[in-house]
């Protein structure tokens, strides 16, 4: 079957051309031959239960692509977005306007991960209790509350100033290790279980990734009664997909959990009287030893293996007297879990962390009797909980991270192809993957093998726009080779007179944050006339609002601001990234993954560092032109990518813009006279 004869195909085509159904109900619909093409292939996906990757230059309306093929299918489709806020707007925005246009009656839901949703036990154990560190955050509090007894969804997105990072998120809701289930006695009113009953009975339900990813990897994040009987999946933004794979499918215990566990047993013993006699002490030693963890990993560097901090004396004891309070832990909570759900829940936690920390501590491969953990509880039942198989130790990496405060200790596997392939043939159902940045140089070998798909159909749908007007790729000339000390100040030089020919209006993207600082340093060293906006300085979403408004800023950031980010329009004229963006050499999973290629015999600079910076190359890239009307330049100062023979997949990769090495035609560009330029396509 092909897209041209394909019933579905051709009413997906018919929907999206002039005249459909969407260009006569949308007034700001302008059909695209690509946009159609994809939503086609799509169609012939859905119709074969077929797998498709699909890579949609930007401007190329792929949400309605496959939202129309969805609809009208009838089938039962997942639809899987990067973020909550894309979630938000796919279901708030985009899904109804296509669904009215098309006079289908279809059923939608939003489901979001346990996280976003109050929990009316969590709620009723934190009132009364000290832990707010401000007015502000009591006063919060106390909205939630209100809000609590009127809202119908539970959604916290619906409360108006808490922010995703809010310290008062994990105090109202439930997660996985501490949901007290059906023995709740709240449950009737649950809004994770209501939100899961409107799944269940959805033609289209809107996840994200990490919601989607938790249930494959049946940690029962998500919803496993519904995602069998699923038709079709699309992953959206699917780039993402194999990074966070690794994480779902590995296991982790960190910091703020165990702190939250022994805060969690003392507010329990409200509810069974002469308990907190007991459970004070263990509870503050548990969480005593998990901060005296974090500051005995302070002479660490912030990202390791676990051989690493086994180098460090101070850190051993501390994980060794972190093992202990666990085990006191448990022998207190053991003859109090009969008494209620919140300490059997309790007592799981306990059980649960006990055997991750001693499957991250144990090296050797030594049993757990030998690390003197003889008398723990069993870990949980895998078939209760987390029925996942975890990878043995030769294709997995024990590694630790820490933050300001906490720290995570992790165990993840090297290869997610193998699960996730047995999860896709499991599903019977099928699977569209697309994204602005799924192939390298054309090919989409590296993205499939990422996710073990065997011979997918494959399609290339072109961005829209018209690059050799819109847009002009400046390298400039004479820049040192970026290892260099002076890179910075070089960059500073060749990156000003464009910005005085734009007139600001441009974000610098940094491989890394130690060049980030250097440049803005130096920008502001040299009386730059631009407001400057730094990533670091000020909450992510605060830099892009101060940014829009200024009309001229020039903002610097790093890996986080090259996607997600949409500044369409007159206030983004330029990009400039510094450096080819290689993954940095102190990330333990990508050496370890490296290592393993070696061992495989593989070429890992080939098979896995070179793909991996196309694509972020062509995110970072992504960010100048975000609409018809958009004009703008893309500035790449790393000089190997017309020395060395490897630039040439990168400059493959990108978009048709015109090139220049000459600033005088950015000059002419922004004032608008291509011709006298002479800037011509290469």
């Amino acid at each position: 079957m092909t897209g041209q004869d394909s019933r579905l195909a051709r009413a997906a085509r018919e929907a999206l051309d002039d005249g459909g159904r969407l260009a006569s109900q949308l007034e700001t619909f302008a059909p695209r031959p690509a946009q159609q093409d994809l939503s086609a292939a799509i169609a012939v996906a859905f119709e074969n239960r077929g797998t498709l990757i699909a890579e949609a230059g930007t401007g190329t309306g792929k949400t309605f692509a496959y939202l129309v093929p969805a609809l009208l299918s009838g089938l039962k489709t997942i639809v899987s977005t990067g973020t909550r806020a894309l979630q938000d707007q796919l279901y708030h925005r985009d899904l109804p306007r296509v669904r009215d246009a098309l006079g289908v009656g279809l059923k939608a839901a939003l489901l979001k991960g346990r996280a976003n949703y109050l929990c009316h036990y969590r709620l009723n154990q934190a009132r009364g209790e000290p832990r707010f560190h401000s007015r502000e955050m009591a006063a919060q509090f106390q909205r939630i509350v209100a809000w609590g007894g009127r809202t119908k969804m539970g959604d916290l997105a619906e409360v108006e100033g808490l922010g995703e990072d809010s310290p008062l998120i994990p105090i109202v809701t439930s997660t996985v290790d501490n949901c007290l289930g059906s023995e709740c006695p709240f449950f009737s009113d649950c809004f994770v279980v209501q939100a899961r009953q409107r799944a269940q009975s959805a033609d289209i339900v809107v996840v994200n990734h990490h919601l989607l990813l938790a249930d494959l990897a049946l940690k029962q994040e998500g919803f496993g009664e519904i995602l069998p009987g699923a038709q079709a999946f699309v992953v959206d933004e699917a780039h993402q997909l194999p990074e966070l794979a690794s994480q779902f499918f590995g296991e982790a215990v960190s910091a703020r959990p165990l702190v939250e566990l022994a805060r969690d047993a003392i507010a329990e013993c409200k509810e069974v009287p002469g308990a907190l006699a007991s459970v004070q002490e263990p509870a503050r030693v548990l969480e005593q030893a998990t901060r005296a963890l974090r500051a005995a990993m302070d002479d660490l560097p912030v990202r390791g293996t676990r051989s690493r901090a086994a180098e460090l004396d101070a850190a051993e004891a501390a994980l060794e007297a972190l093992a202990r309070a666990l085990k006191d832990m448990a022998a207190v909570l053991e003859p109090l879990r009969s008494t209620s759900p919140g300490f059997e829940a309790c007592m799981f936690r306990v059980g649960d962390y006990a055997a991750k920390l001693r499957r991250w501590r144990d090296i050797e491969g030594a049993a757990g009797e030998e690390n003197g953990d003889e008398d723990m509880p069993p870990p949980p039942d895998p078939d209760e909980r987390m029925p996942v198989s975890l990878p043995d130790d030769a294709d997995s990496v024990r590694w630790y991270e820490l933050t300001a405060r906490g720290f995570r200790l992790s165990r993840t596997p090297l290869d997610v192809a193998g699960p996730l392939a047995e999860h896709r043939e499991r599903s019977k159902a099928a699977w569209v993957f697309t994204s602005a940045t799924l192939a390298v140089g054309g090919q989409f070998g590296h993205y499939a093998g990422k996710l073990g798909l065997a011979e997918p159909d494959t399609l290339l749908a072109p961005s829209p726009f018209d690059w050799q007007t819109q847009a002009l790729c400046y390298l400039p000339k004479r820049m040192p080779e970026p290892s260099s000390r002076d890179y910075g100040q070089a960059l500073v030089e060749a990156v000003r007179p464009v910005l005085e020919a734009s007139g600001g209006r441009a974000f610098l993207l940094f491989a890394s944050h130690r060049a980030l600082r250097e440049v803005a340093a130096l920008l502001r060293e040299s009386d730059c006339p631009w407001p400057l906006f730094v990533q670091g300085e000020a909450p992510r979403g605060l830099l892009l609002e101060r940014f829009r408004a200024s009309g001229n800023g020039v903002l610097l950031g790093a890996a986080s601001f090259r996607e997600g980010v949409d500044v369409a329009g007159n206030a983004l004229s330029v990009v400039v990234i510094d450096k080819l963006p290689f993954a940095a050499p102190d990330d333990p999973v990508f050496e370890a993954r490296l290592e393993a290629i070696r061992r495989g015999g593989g070429n890992p600079f080939r098979d896995e560092q070179l793909p991996q910076a196309v694509i972020a190359l062509k995110q970072g890239a992504g960010r100048l032109i975000r609409s018809e009307t958009d004009r703008g330049v893309l500035v790449l100062c790393d000089p190997r990518l017309l020395g060395r023979s490897y630039g040439k997949v990168f400059m493959d990769s990108l978009p048709p813009l015109p090139r220049s090495r000459d600033v005088a035609d950015v000059q002419a560009f922004f004032a608008g006279d291509r011709e006298q330029a002479g800037i011509l396509p290469e």
